[in-house]
């Protein structure tokens, strides 16, 4: 949508009028987000890193199959079948990877290393947590009645995720181990209400709460907000920030040591050595990455023995969370509130025009508009050129050089509704929270990196009205091809949650690093996100004595036509998201999930599709088994076998004795199947005997 209200001129798009009818890939297994593209760098499993170079349809033995084209080292390449999709991911890790050499065995070192040293992380986080567990905490006791009070004095409904997190933090309070649990969660999902929860237990219990942010802004944020939701309650509560005069300082200090503060919000100021708690039971951090490093020692010696709760906006996919699982305690909030629309994001070069069109919308339904001026020498220049295009706007303005009492005063009167156009640096980038504020004008957007535009897009549009974000350049300057790719990135990603999506270019590694060491980025870099994720949760399983099955490459020699025509999806990405989706097959219950989806979305299912489905259920439940290779055709049904001290599986050796089958010992064991019919039929039987043998129980 646009409009130029001094031409009385406003253009709507359909999209913004009619809800549009697109397929929900959700129940994929793999985030679609790491899938790869075209011209993309990729991880292949066995491979390591290379390139997509192309996808192509080749006719062997007179019968057609997709292949992706991956190019290596020195030119090599690797045509993969595309029901083996799922053995390949988009490179995710920083620009220009190291591309591996085919046929050498650098890429399983490599493998080898990060796990070595992950499996080194892990043992050390998890004797620390194990340390934690055995040291008997402070164990908290329930006020039924009370905190449905507390919990009904919220004006919005918690999301299932927000509510699963207070259910995880009240059964670390109320058990005698002490709590170190991290909540992860995009910007504005409501992470600082699942601490409120935990903080307004703890007073109640008699106990003082400190809540450490990393920046002033934030911390006043906080407070604010802390204020609203606690007063009623008698929660008394104080702040500690470069805003507070040395005397009002002292007067906290000597207030916490009596016992007269039950919870403390501030900076780094509460780090001090001369502010001693009388009774300290819970400690929340907000952003704990962003504090220096004698900060964080500061912070490690005062988490000992108490009760610790870290807040980050930096978000953590289910994938990480799932493999950090028994390592660490995470809950992980992916749900954004019932009322939250998606924030309408535009790239768009600067104009005088844009910005007092796009203010003055704002403006007209009563709205505050945030615009982001990132250059402190210019700002005020800046603010009295905006007051000549919008002369009616009440502007405020604020950056990092001002004096603490100015800057206060600037963001009281902002909360206290005296400005409603308000001009910041990236300043602001966390801390501010107002409903009203529901839209945002970047200038020079091409200077900020995609975390930062992510997090101060997300600033606004936290009520239930639909939020613009303008992201503006110089239209006479050429951007760098990083910084064309960072605006499509943040242009693509404006859907609720996108932090995860956007966390794959961007913030995941770092947030990683922040779960993990940052020794471990490096690693990330060197394999990518996605194949890290997989050695992260091989690791876990071992550590947790559970067997972890070692996957080996299946050649599948098949007489049959597999793929999907252009003719029946004509988008190359969406065939891209179909042959991941099919490659992942492992299962009766997927097999018809996929075909369902497919027909619901496509219509009705060509043979080669069909064939392509039963192509990869085959393979998947064959690499259960130790299977080296599988041809079927006219006059064949033969298994190859890996050689190996156990030639079958037992549950295969018991199931096929129910079939015609014969076990020979060629250059590789084989199992011949006596099978009849089309080649069809015979992957059929081989599906039945592969499903049988997987759900076969020993009597």
């Amino acid at each position: 949508s646009f409009s130029f209200l001094s031409f009385d001129i406003i253009g709507i798009g359909t999209d913004d009028m009619y809800k549009t009818q697109r397929m929900d890939y959700k129940k994929g297994k793999q985030n679609f987000s790491y899938l790869p593209k075209v011209g993309d760098y990729v991880v292949h499993s066995f491979y390591g890193i290379g390139r997509c170079k192309d996808i192509v349809r080749m006719k062997l033995s007179l019968f057609e199959k997709d292949y992706f084209v991956l190019e290596y080292k020195n030119g090599a390449l690797l045509y993969l079948p595309s029901e083996q999709t799922n053995l390949l991911s988009a490179y995710v890790g920083g620009e220009g990877p190291k591309i591996n050499a085919l046929g050498s065995n650098e890429w399983n070192k490599l493998k080898q290393k990060v796990k070595d040293d992950l499996k080194e992380v892990a043992l050390s986080l998890a004797k620390v947590y194990k340390e934690r567990e055995e040291n008997v905490g402070f164990k908290y006791s329930r006020d039924e009645q009370l905190e449905r009070q507390f919990a009904e004095a919220f004006v919005f409904d918690l999301t299932p995720d927000q509510a699963q997190a207070v259910i995880d933090v009240d059964l670390d309070m109320e058990s005698p181990k002490i709590m170190d649990r991290l909540i992860c969660g995009d910007v504005g999902f409501g992470k600082t209400e699942v601490a409120f929860r935990a903080i307004f237990k703890a007073v109640y219990n008699g106990k003082q709460v400190a809540f450490l942010c990393p920046t002033t802004i934030l911390s006043e944020q906080h407070y604010r907000s802390a204020k609203e939701r606690m007063s009623k309650f008698g929660v008394r509560i104080e702040i500690l920030n470069r805003f507070k005069t040395e005397k009002e300082t002292q007067e906290i200090y000597k207030k916490v040591a009596r016992g007269e503060v039950d919870l403390l919000i501030g900076t780094h100021k509460i780090l001090n050595s001369n502010l001693i708690f009388k009774d300290l039971g819970l400690l929340v951090l907000d952003e704990e990455q962003r504090f220096g490093v004698k900060d964080k020692e500061k912070i490690k010696q005062m988490k000992t023995d108490i009760d610790v709760l870290t807040l980050s906006a930096t978000p953590i996919p289910r994938t990480l969370h799932m493999s950090l699982s028994g390592i660490r305690d995470i809950s992980v909030i992916a749900t954004p509130p019932r009322e939250r629309l998606p924030i309408q994001t535009y790239v768009s070069p600067y104009s005088d025009q844009l910005l007092q069109d796009v203010v003055s919308r704002e403006l007209s339904r009563n709205g505050k508009a945030l615009v982001l001026f990132n250059r402190v020498a210019e700002i005020y220049q800046f603010r009295n050129h905006v007051a000549e295009l919008l002369p009616k706007a009440k502007i405020g303005v604020a950056h990092g050089q001002m004096m603490e009492k100015e800057l206060a005063k600037a963001i009281n009167d902002l909360y206290d509704d005296k400005f409603n156009v308000f001009i910041s640096t990236t300043l602001i980038e966390n801390g501010i929270d107002l409903p009203a504020l529901n839209t945002l004008f970047v200038v020079d957007c091409d200077m900020l990196g995609l975390s930062q535009l992510y997090q101060i897009r997300g600033r606004i549009g936290r009520s239930d009205k639909l939020a613009y974000a303008y992201l503006t350049f110089d239209g006479g300057k050429i951007l760098t091809e990083d910084a064309y790719k960072r605006l499509d990135a943040i242009k693509e990603f404006r859907e609720l949650g996108s932090g995860f999506k956007i966390a794959v270019r961007d913030l995941e590694i770092r947030g990683a690093g922040n779960v993990l060491g940052k020794e471990q980025h490096g690693h990330m870099q060197k394999v990518g996100y996605d194949m890290y994720v997989k050695l992260l949760e091989e690791v876990t399983k071992e550590l947790s004595g559970q067997k972890v099955a070692t996957r080996k490459e299946i050649k599948m020699e098949l007489s049959l036509s597999a793929y999907i025509s252009e003719d029946y999806i004509s988008s190359q990405e969406e065939r891209i998201i179909f042959y991941n989706k099919i490659s992942q097959i492992s299962s009766k219950k997927d097999y018809d999930e996929t075909i369902d989806q497919l027909v619901e979305s496509n219509g009705e299912l060509p043979t080669e599709v069909e064939n392509l489905c039963k192509i990869a259920y085959l393979k998947n439940l064959a690499s259960e088994f130790n299977v080296n290779k599988v041809r079927v055709n006219s006059n064949d049904c033969s298994v190859y076998f890996y050689k190996s001290t156990e030639i079958i599986d037992e549950r295969l050796s018991s199931v096929i004795r129910f079939y015609e089958t014969l076990l020979k010992f060629e250059e590789l064991p084989v199992l011949k199947v006596n099978a009849q019919g089309s080649v069809v039929d015979k992957i059929d039987l081989l599906i039945e005997i592969f499903s049988n043998a997987l759900g076969f129980k020993k009597d």
